[in-house]
């Protein structure tokens, strides 16, 4: 259902794109492109893996007496979006899948001038909200889905002593046994590991 619902906004993101000029279905330009959810990512919301660097597009930078290969331009380009991202009304997402398509324009595999040009020329053409970093509190509100410390975090502590509830996102055996309660001192115990 939801992996449908990417696939759709998916596309209308590509239509939106070919009406201001940005093809991103231009293969010899941008490479292939492919998208799915990521359900494991709790904290991103998307990413863009690139493969196949073109060797033409091969800069090397100096920093001090070392050398750091980097490439603008890439033939494939996997897109991930994170399963949580789904909950969110249906601009938020596009807002995401469009941060994540700029990143398969050559220049723009960082957030750097280049993504930042074609964010804000999106953001002026199409009324989108691309940026760099998203806010999942404001993100939550818009999508008239209520944010709460659960929402964003895997493990549930709970203090012994006096109940105080603490979320995590890692985890660690030696956390209940190593730390104890900020509040009153407390041991900690682990309730409920998220899936």
């Amino acid at each position: 259902m939801e992996e449908q619902k990417l696939n759709v906004l998916y596309s209308q993101c590509l239509i939106e794109l070919a009406s201001i000029g940005i093809d991103m279905q231009d293969q010899r330009l941008i490479g292939t492109i492919d998208i799915k959810l990521n359900k494991k990512a709790s904290k991103r919301y998307g990413c863009c893996k690139q493969e196949n660097p073109d060797k033409e597009y091969k800069v090397i930078i100096k920093r001090g007496r070392h050398k750091i290969v980097k490439y603008e331009k890439f033939q494939s380009h996997h897109i991930e979006i994170s399963n949580w991202v789904m909950k969110l009304n249906d601009e938020i997402i596009k807002n995401t899948i469009l941060h994540e398509l700029i990143h398969c324009i050559p220049f723009c595999n960082n957030h750097g001038k280049e993504f930042k040009k074609y964010a804000e020329y999106i953001n002026v053409k199409l009324g989108s909200n691309i940026t760099t970093k998203g806010n999942v509190q404001e993100d939550y509100k818009a999508s008239q889905l209520e944010y709460t410390e659960e929402n964003n975090y895997k493990y549930k502590i709970m203090c012994q002593n006096c109940g105080q509830v603490i979320y995590r996102k890692r985890f660690k055996s030696n956390l209940i046994k190593k730390y104890r309660c900020g509040k009153c001192k407390g041991k900690l115990k682990l309730i409920e590991i998220k899936e």
